[in-house]
């Protein structure tokens, strides 16, 4: 579970694409990708489910750590997963 008081810096959903495991993965403005998983109980994310969902969150900022640690852009497909 992620500590609250942990710094990241807010950047917004500019597409989705899945993992070799068939995750859902948030790529964000700042060139970094982020994990976006539906577990309940945990971490609760419906909207990650459907095309319509994942749609509905372009343009929401999730918090970045990866830019706090300056590391570098992260690889991506050539084609976002739908």
């Amino acid at each position: 579970m992620k500590n609250s008081t942990e710094a990241t810096v807010p950047q917004p959903i500019i597409g989705f694409h899945t993992d070799d495991e068939g995750h859902w993965v948030a790529q964000l403005a700042c060139g970094h990708n982020q994990h976006v998983r539906h577990s309940p109980p945990l971490v609760t994310r419906r909207w990650v489910l459907t095309q319509e969902g994942r749609d509905a969150m372009i343009g929401y900022e999730l918090g970045c750590k990866k830019c706090v640690d300056q590391s570098p852009p992260d690889d991506r497909p050539s084609q976002p997963s739908r």
